[in-house]
């Protein structure tokens, strides 16, 4: 059975950094490090992947994986 995914690509920046913090250095490695700007915080996961031409099923395996990482802590 495939786990179902703790972060989707309807959440916004805003949402997945406050309850993930440890997802932010994904973000940054992505090139998205306009993250902290205003107008990011409320774009969802979904957009800020098209903007920048990152593959949002890749986006979101990489910020899931880190925060199962994190939860067998």
């Amino acid at each position: 059975m495939k786990n179902k995914m703790k972060i989707t690509k309807n959440m916004t920046f805003a949402q997945v950094l406050e309850k993930y913090p440890e997802t932010s250095d994904i973000f940054f490695r992505e090139g998205m490090a306009c993250i902290g700007c205003p107008m990011a915080m409320q774009e969802t996961i979904e957009q800020g992947c098209k903007a920048h031409g990152i593959n949002i099923d890749v986006m979101l395996e990489k910020l899931n994986k880190r925060v199962k990482t994190n939860n067998k802590k």
